[in-house]
């Protein structure tokens, strides 16, 4: 009898496993993470760091902690999933991040109830590159390289000459952020954050005490300005900017 109960076992076992598959897709939106490179996130989720910084916008390889990124393509095909052994809808739809209502919907499902190999659909509408400040972020730093090698002009707000406030004041107001027009009004005037994202506001202590020079951070530490050379792009952490550094300040809502 024992014999007989085992044998059986074993059938459904294998009849379990027959129908056993694997994910077809991965999360839609990763969160970039401390450490985190655009070739390390392509690389982890199977697609090319191209395909990533198109889906994204991104026009340069500078990525921050805590940006969203999308890893589907717009308008991509319809994401399953295969049902595996201990699945539930609960758990399926926290993984991709849709609501169970929305699960049970998009799979014409009226009840709680799946079974292993059952492929569900998740998402049925085309899939587009998340809204975040990254996008606005990316506007002001494509923005401000146009002028690079602008030359310096002291109270200058155009290109025919930019100060340093008056290229970040011209600059945002491309985009269409309105900034105040002085480094020191900005640097009181605008959101303070701990450490500096991609397109925000970063300060100096200059000529004067007190933040007497901005630029507009680019990430890896780097930042454009309008220097006494004129428009460009600058080290943070040389021995010049590094032991005048203030802090930071963002106008990207």
């Amino acid at each position: 009898m024992n014999k007989h109960l085992l044998t059986a076992a074993a059938a459904v076992s294998l009849l379990f496993a027959s129908f056993t598959g694997t994910a077809s897709a991965h999360e839609n939106i990763y969160t970039v993470q401390s450490g985190d490179t655009l070739w390390k996130i392509a690389q982890a989720n199977q697609i090319s760091v191209t395909d990533l910084k198109t889906w994204n916008n991104l026009t340069s390889d500078s990525i921050y902690v805590n940006q969203k990124l999308s890893l589907l393509a717009p308008h991509s095909h319809d994401t399953t999933y295969t049902v595996q052994s201990g699945d539930t809808l609960w758990k399926i739809s926290s993984r991709f991040g849709i609501s169970v209502t929305q699960l049970k919907s998009i799979n014409n499902l009226t009840s709680d109830t799946i079974y292993i190999g059952q492929v569900l659909k998740i998402s049925t509408a085309s899939t587009t590159a998340p809204e975040t400040t990254v996008s606005k972020a990316q506007m002001v730093i494509n923005e401000a390289k146009k002028y690079i090698g602008t030359p310096y002009l002291w109270g200058g707000n155009s290109p025919a000459g930019f100060d340093c406030s008056g290229y970040t004041s011209y600059v945002f107001a491309k985009v269409g952020i309105t900034i105040p027009r002085t480094a020191a009004t900005q640097w009181s005037g605008l959101k303070p954050v701990s450490a500096p994202n991609p397109g925000d506001l970063v300060f100096f202590e200059t000529y004067a005490p007190g933040p007497s020079h901005v630029g507009i951070y680019l990430g890896n530490n780097q930042f454009i300005q309008a220097g006494s050379n004129g428009v460009s792009i600058a080290d943070m952490t040389n021995t010049y900017w590094k032991p005048r550094y203030l802090g930071a300040r963002t106008a990207i809502n």
